[in-house]
């Protein structure tokens, strides 16, 4: 299952239904969902943003993104 979340930067994403441990999802494809300040320009209550600069804890979750997971191995 996929779900379509905008992002911090005024685009969409498809990302995975569940969360992963960082140490299973390689860095490209690291996401959070945060909520948005409450004067934030965008009408949304909940964004998508790369995980980056700070690496998680490998047991720390993420949102895969949906390319990752339908990528065969």
């Amino acid at each position: 299952m996929v779900r379509v979340c905008p992002t911090n930067y005024d685009r969409w994403v498809s990302l995975a239904t569940v969360e992963l441990p960082a140490k299973d999802v390689p860095e490209p494809f690291r996401w959070r969902l945060t909520k948005l300040p409450a004067r934030s320009p965008i009408a949304t209550d909940i964004v998508a943003v790369r995980v980056r600069g700070i690496d998680p804890l490998p047991g720390e979750p993420v949102v895969p993104a949906h390319r990752m997971t339908c990528v065969p191995e």
